[in-house]
């Protein structure tokens, strides 16, 4: 044990005491915060990753609570009505948060578009659920959730690079 005396005596050569660092960088995390909250608000494709994945994890928890809620009026339809939910509520957020997209995009364009690209991974989803039922039998939610956040993490990636070229782009949208 430190004896508490040696943590108030200043190191040979004037150096700081032991524990001052962790304060003034405590003192400094209002700044720091500042920056990392301007940084992330840019519109450059690292700042929308970023914003990209917070959205997904924020949907993706909507969907896990109403898959589990759900469950016991079936695996597909659970599926089905969490997929749908999280993606009304993705797409949105895409809208105005991640790609900062609200005055240039309508809801509708950003719901149908959007949720075109969905139907991919809601495909996707239901054909792997479909697999592990046919080739295990029955396996737990958590299980059928780490299935679901795998395949969604793959079909995301191709959905980020789709959003920000085509539905939520800078170029002139239609409506």
């Amino acid at each position: 044990m430190t004896c508490p005396s040696l943590l108030r005596r200043t190191a040979p050569g004037g150096a700081r005491k032991p524990g001052s660092l962790v304060t003034t960088e405590l003192h400094r995390a209002p700044q720091l915060l500042s920056l990392l909250r301007t940084r992330l608000h840019q519109d450059d494709a690292r700042a929308q990753f970023v914003r990209f994945v917070v959205v997904g994890v924020v949907s993706s928890t909507v969907y896990a609570v109403l898959f589990i809620a759900l469950g016991g009026l079936g695996d597909q339809l659970a599926n089905v009505v969490g997929a749908v939910a999280s993606t009304l509520l993705a797409n949105e957020m895409h809208r105005r948060l991640t790609f900062h997209a609200g005055a240039r995009v309508s809801w509708f364009a950003a719901q149908w578009e959007g949720g075109g690209l969905a139907v991919i991974g809601l495909v996707a989803t239901s054909l792997a659920l479909a697999g592990v039922h046919s080739l295990v039998g029955d396996v737990g939610a958590v299980a059928q959730l780490c299935l679901i956040a795998a395949v969604t993490g793959a079909i995301g990636l191709i959905r980020f690079v789709a959003l920000r070229s085509w539905v939520f782009s800078t170029a002139p949208h239609r409506d």
